[in-house]
Order: structure tokens, then sequence, then C-alpha cells
């Protein structure tokens, strides 16, 4: 039995390509759901009637787990795979991620926009529900919204969000705590690393629109960051999945544009760019007292970004892989052995 593959053939894909966002992600659960035992994914319904899926709250989580959930993020518009990169001369596990459908899948769908807050519970909250809440100042101005009766979100935590507050959640995405389903991992957890990780592209998307481009002119990307190991605590959790990305990762899209629009984003487009570029994330997390709406908006990026002009056939790169910092975040000499 093969494990959270994507389906051989688009028409094996028929019943995950229609319908909403909300409705494509859960597609994306039922699909797998035979399957939940050996990705590890336990299944739970709250008092008011919400599912949760727990991939890596109260467990480890695996690999193939961290997959699908990345792909929920993604609304099912992305492709989510297991590779490895040659950092310095040293292999390591990474996450590629690959679509053609960057705004839908990405900004739509898997940016972490929603702080979720209840009574002594805070998580980060991303999937395809927050186009139901619709109360992001990005989504607005994008014009990002769609109506669903069932809602999905992902939850970056490590235990489950409280009965009040699941309800409160539907009635934010306006469904019925029974149409509600969420998905949930803690940050030191395989599942919970591998779907942030599998953020190169979206992290570029976030930091084009920053810069002001138009990201409907971005018509395909594919993504890669290394997976850094386990960590003992979800803070450092937090720092080295971001130094991944910051340190380790690269993109690549390609877009319709002028290439004079391309040329003046080249020097803005990595994380390097940013004055908080250059400590481990974690340091600068806690510069801010652990606040990640006050961290510079535009350090969240790839360490190397490629922009390919469909128009011209120009290759446009930026940045350079800083492979000793992410050795030295993931606690790694060069020779592969602990720090």
């Amino acid at each position: 039995m093969t494990l959270c593959r994507s389906p051989n053939s688009l028409s094996d894909t028929a019943p995950l390509l229609t319908g909403s966002l909300n409705h494509r992600s859960l597609n994306l659960l039922h699909w797998y759901r035979d399957q939940f035992d050996a990705l590890d994914v336990r299944v739970s319904t709250s008092p008011c009637g919400a599912t949760i899926y727990d991939f890596g709250a109260r467990h480890p989580g695996t690999l193939l787990g961290g997959r699908l959930l990345a792909e929920v993020c993604l609304a099912g518009l992305a492709e989510v795979q297991l590779t490895q990169l040659n950092l310095a001369d040293q292999f390591l596990p990474a996450i590629q991620v690959a679509t053609d459908h960057p705004l839908q899948a990405c900004i739509a769908g898997q940016y972490a926009g929603w702080p979720v807050s209840g009574e002594k519970y805070f998580a980060m909250g991303s999937g395809p529900a927050r186009l139901l809440r619709g109360r992001e100042p990005m989504l607005e101005q994008l014009q990002l919204r769609e109506e669903s009766d069932v809602a999905v979100l992902v939850l970056e935590a490590g235990k489950l969000p409280p009965d009040a507050l699941l309800a409160s959640l539907a009635a934010e995405c306006q469904v019925s705590p029974e149409n509600l389903h969420v998905a949930i991992a803690r940050t030191a957890s395989l599942a919970g690393l591998i779907q942030i990780v599998a953020r190169s592209v979206e992290t570029t998307l976030h930091k084009l629109f920053e810069l002001g481009f138009d990201l409907k002119a971005v018509r395909s990307a594919v993504g890669w960051a290394p997976l850094p190991p386990v960590p003992a605590n979800d803070l450092l959790g937090i720092g080295w999945s971001n130094d991944a990305i910051l340190f380790g990762g690269r993109s690549h899209l390609y877009v319709e544009t002028d290439d004079a629009q391309l040329e003046a984003l080249r020097g803005r487009l990595t994380s390097d760019s940013s004055p908080d570029f250059g400590a481990p994330f974690i340091e600068i997390f806690e510069r801010y007292e652990r606040d990640f709406y006050r961290i510079d908006k535009l350090l969240f990026s790839p360490a190397q970004t490629t922009l390919c002009n469909l128009r011209t056939g120009r290759v446009f790169t930026a940045g350079q892989l800083h492979v000793e910092r992410l050795l030295r975040s993931f606690g790694l000499k060069s020779d592969s052995a602990p720090a």
C-alpha cells in the first residue's frame, strides 16, 4: 500500500478537484481516512460536534502524515514531496512544494493569518477556513473569500482546543460546529515541522505582496526547504522551522509581467534584505517578545528566489543559501555530527 501519494491521473482526482477550497481540503481528509492508522492521525469528535484530526499535537506524528497535513493547508491545490538537499556536501531531508494555483493554494489556504485564541489557549491558524472568517487585511485586499457549508482549519498547537473555543470558531466561519474540521500538530513534531517547512512558496508570495507585486501574475511555483531535526520543545521548533526557510529555502516562480518590474524587485526578494536578518530566528522571536506580528514582514522569505518571466524568457535570481548559519541553527557540524 502506498501512503499519502497523489492519485495517478486527473480522473482519479475528480472528487478532489471540485467545490470550494474548504471542500477540497475536506475531500483530502476523507480520501485518506482509511489510512489514518498508518499515518498516525487520531480522529475525535468534540462535545459541540466538531471533528478533530490530531496529526501531531499529542504525539510525534509521521512523515507522510505531515505531507498530508501540508496538502490540506494548501486545499489540495499543491503537491508536497519529501526529498533531500545537498548543502555543503551534507544531505538533509527536505520538503518540496509545487503548485499551478499559487494564489489560491498558498495565500487563500496555507498562510497562517488567523491567531486563534481563547482562555489559556493560543494557536496559529491556517487553512481555507480563513476565507469564511474573512477578517484578514491581505485576504480583503486580494478579494479572497468564499462561501461554504464546511470549514477546514489547521492549527499549530500542542494541545487540542477547548470545546467552547471550537464552537466560537465555527460561529466565526458561519458553519455549524458539526461542519467544522480542525487538523492540528505541534511545532515539535514531524507532522508540524513538515507543514511549516512546506511554506517556501507561500513566504515568497507574501513577500511579493508586501512589495506591492500583483500576485495574480504568478502562474506556477515550486519551492524547497530543508527539514530540521525534531526538537525537544515547540519554541525551538519555531526557531528551526523558520531558519530552514530563511537560511536554506529556495523558490522558483513562473510569472507574467514586465522585466523592468522584476529587475526592480531583485534586491528585495530574499530574507537577507531585511534588517532583522542574521541571527537565528529564535533570538529574533525573543527580541520581539514572541510576537510574530512585530517582526519585520520582509524577513519572512526564502534565502534564494528565482523569477522566470513567461513573457520574455528572462530569469531573475536573488539571494543565496546561508549554509553555515543553517547548520549552526540545527545544531549540526559540517560533518553531520551533533554540535
